[in-house]
């Protein structure tokens, strides 16, 4: 067995424009002064990093490691959540995500999907160049309207979604493949993977591709009124990434997993805090180390209720008091007799 590694947090939610937020090197110095060993970078945010020179430049990647390794943290994934999100999108929803592109992409949906396409192929190149071997990523979503559907969809819509989805994708994980870099999907409402299910289908569209694995978000599943521990037992040879994230769901007479078009504070369903939620994190942490998963415990913080800076504070406690360390021997050693072939036999009567 090993020992799952961390507390590592995912910079998506805190960084910004003022220290200590605005810049690698200070979110570096923030995260260890609360406890933190491990930061996932959102490449989308260029205060932290340029993707493209991480990808071009081992000089570039290497410093980023020293910057980190300067102030006692590794940088533990690198995540596309916002460019993987656009490699897929329904016209429904263009105006929407055109936001995640830069200015030049926008109203363009051909360009913006080439644009995500190779943000992606970057993170492959730039997650090898720091030595990582997982990285972060939504699915994007061709097909998310019509998960409820009124009227009926169509014959045959279903598959031809993630035929296409699975054409966009396979030349990225053939990518990442050549980079030795594992592609981990973030499991998510809005995005085509967002369940067991979904994820199975597309996996069988590429072919089970060796890098096309999962980022595990039990908050989501939550949620979903979904199994987050049996998901683990189904999938734990395919999970590389995991998000420490809590949840609640509390359905009343009025809403349930649909939320009534609430706000996150009155929703049944809403994000909290790690320890505020539903989550069984002894019993997730367990599971995953029986697994034998190999990465890190990364807190993304989302709540609807606690300020970001105590849940991160918080955050860095409660993961580090839940990491199993593993045992190097089993505990009734004290009353073992040895290997006896012979007497094992005598004892079988054989």
């Amino acid at each position: 067995m090993v020992t799952i590694k961390g507390p590592a947090i995912f910079l998506a939610q805190f960084a910004g424009d003022e220290p200590p937020f605005n810049t690698l090197e200070n979110c570096c110095k923030w995260a260890k002064s609360l406890g933190y060993e491990g930061i996932q970078v959102p490449t989308w945010d260029t205060r932290l990093i340029d993707l493209k020179q991480a990808a071009e430049s081992q000089t570039y990647a290497d410093e980023l490691k020293g910057i980190a390794a300067s102030h006692g943290i590794q940088i533990t994934e690198l995540s596309t959540h916002l460019q993987g999100q656009l490699v897929a999108v329904n016209p429904a929803y263009n105006e929407l995500f055109d936001g995640f592109a830069p200015e030049a992409y926008r109203n363009n949906p051909a360009a913006r999907t080439e644009w995500a396409v190779q943000q992606l192929k970057y993170a492959a190149k730039a997650s090898q160049n720091l030595g990582l071997t997982a990285h972060a990523t939504f699915s994007g979503a061709l097909l998310w309207q019509t998960v409820y559907p009124w009227p009926q969809r169509p014959a045959g819509l279903v598959e031809a979604g993630f035929t296409e989805l699975a054409k966009r994708w396979t030349p990225i994980l053939d990518v990442f493949d050549s980079c030795g870099v594992d592609v981990c999907y973030e499991i998510h409402p809005g995005e085509d993977l967002h369940d067991g299910v979904t994820y199975e289908m597309f996996l069988e569209k590429v072919n089970n591709h060796s890098r096309a694995c999962l980022l595990y978000d039990p908050s989501h599943f939550v949620l979903q009124c979904l199994d987050y521990l049996a998901y683990i037992d189904h999938y734990h040879e395919r999970i590389r990434m995991f998000h420490v994230k809590d949840a609640e769901f509390n359905p009343t007479g009025k809403q349930g997993v649909y939320g009534g078009y609430q706000g996150w504070v009155d929703r049944a369903g809403r994000f909290r805090s790690l320890g505020d939620g539903q989550v069984d994190f002894k019993a997730i942490f367990s599971k995953l180390t029986a697994y034998d998963f190999p990465g890190w415990a990364v807190l993304e913080w989302e709540c609807a209720l606690k300020h970001p800076e105590d849940g991160a504070k918080e955050g860095a406690a409660f993961i580090r008091d839940h990491i199993i360390r593993v045992t190097e021997k089993t505990f009734d050693d004290f009353a073992s007799s040895g290997a006896d072939e012979v007497m094992n036999r005598r004892i079988l009567g054989i």
